[in-house]
């Protein structure tokens, strides 16, 4: 009878303990069906929607360390700006995945890796840029976002473009000027 109460509190207790631990991957939880309403919010350019997925404190590091981080309202500013000069962008669908990972200190982080394509307005070129970003996540807000991807093309050609213009006016202004001396 002894070891019998003793295998029932021992199942008790090992079942307890087993139903308190959190998953620590997966790729469905609340966390990240919230970080797929900022990715839609973003591609819709509803910026008020994707803002009210984050903490009002909470730091954005795109391609930049955690020092020179932007507020939200940075972030807001910023995505408006990129969004006038770009006719259109999304994610690809079938190129984006999300995952939730809860670290040893019980942070709780979703990751997304994705595909950006975007057309910039100016020369109606299509870029594809890989992009990974992680949240993280308090109280179901993101409190901290980490965005990597690799702008240098668009820099490159959006440089070149505003090269041409110069060279454009430049050569207008020494017209104009020659022009002028033969009257």
């Amino acid at each position: 009878m002894k070891n019998l109460i003793f295998l029932g509190l021992a199942i008790v207790l090992f079942t307890n303990c087993e139903s308190n631990i959190k998953e620590r991957y997966t790729q469905q939880s609340p966390e990240i069906d919230t970080y797929k309403k900022v990715i839609d919010a973003y591609e819709n350019q509803n910026w008020e929607a994707m803002a009210s997925h984050y903490a009002d404190t909470a730091k954005i590091m795109n391609n930049v360390t955690e020092e020179n981080s932007q507020t939200l309202t940075e972030l807001v500013t910023m995505n408006k700006e990129d969004a006038s000069i770009f006719s259109s962008w999304d994610y690809v669908d079938k190129e984006s995945e999300y995952e939730m990972v809860v670290t040893d200190e019980g942070k709780t982080y979703v990751n997304f890796w994705g595909l950006w394509k975007g057309m910039l307005a100016a020369n109606n070129k299509t870029y594809t840029i890989p992009s990974h970003i992680t949240a993280q996540f308090v109280d179901g807000k993101i409190v901290k976002e980490f965005g990597y991807w690799d702008l240098s093309k668009i820099m490159l050609d959006m440089q070149e473009m505003q090269q041409q213009e110069k060279m454009k006016t430049e050569e207008m202004a020494t017209g104009e000027m020659s022009g002028s001396e033969t009257n």
